[in-house]
């Protein structure tokens, strides 16, 4: 259908106006909201992030197509969540604590949401026991950990460990990114993965979900 095809296009471009227009018209016209999301969403945001991998897109673009995700995304959440459509999976995400830095965490949301995640967002500076509620209340079985300063890093130790403490380890998968961190510090912390960037984040994620 010619008209979807204009979605996927608005969402690659950037075009939020667009992409929230055409989804509502696909809506009211009886499109399944699943077909637009499994069809034009996730395909739209994977060639984002494919375009990201290649040097042809950088962080605005990758801004900008979030944005347009995400217009398309607020008209049809609620009916998924209507019919009980099970997400991709769920995922508790965060800035570790004092650290308020939030714009590669914001992408990785983003970019999971496109993949049909849920996303909890948690914010900046979040402690342990902020992100151990929302595991608990939300029945989340990824977290994922951001901090861009060496001095915030040690407050992913703390949450992992917080999150064992609390008896809820083996319930979730701990992947953990930002400038400094590396699958080295990943291992020695006992979290499950790290990611380099918010494409490589989704194959993470995905990656962990199905594990």
């Amino acid at each position: 259908m010619e008209d979807l095809k204009k979605m996927y296009d608005a969402i690659l471009t950037g075009n939020f106006k667009a992409a929230r227009e055409i989804t509502q018209q696909a809506l009211d016209a009886g499109v399944d909201p699943q077909v637009l999301v499994q069809e034009q969403m996730i395909p739209a945001m994977g060639e984002v992030g494919r375009r990201y991998e290649a040097n042809e897109y950088f962080v605005p673009e990758l801004l900008i197509s979030a944005r347009a995700m995400k217009a398309s995304l607020e008209l049809i959440r609620p009916l998924l969540a209507a019919r009980g459509a099970e997400p991709a999976g769920r995922v508790v995400i965060g800035t570790v604590k004092g650290d308020l830095h939030d714009i590669g965490k914001n992408l990785v949301a983003a970019m999971l949401e496109g993949a049909g995640f849920e996303v909890i967002d948690l914010g900046v500076d979040v402690t342990p026991e902020k992100f151990i509620t929302a595991l608990n209340e939300r029945h989340a079985g990824l977290v994922a950990m951001s901090a861009l300063l060496t001095t915030t890093m040690n407050s992913m130790k703390t949450t992992v460990d917080a999150i064992a403490a609390a008896g809820v380890r083996n319930k979730v998968k701990i992947m953990i990114g930002g400038a400094p961190v590396t699958q080295k510090y990943a291992d020695e912390i006992g979290a499950d993965g790290y990611s380099s960037n918010a494409n490589a984040a989704v194959a993470l994620a995905r990656k962990l979900s199905a594990a």
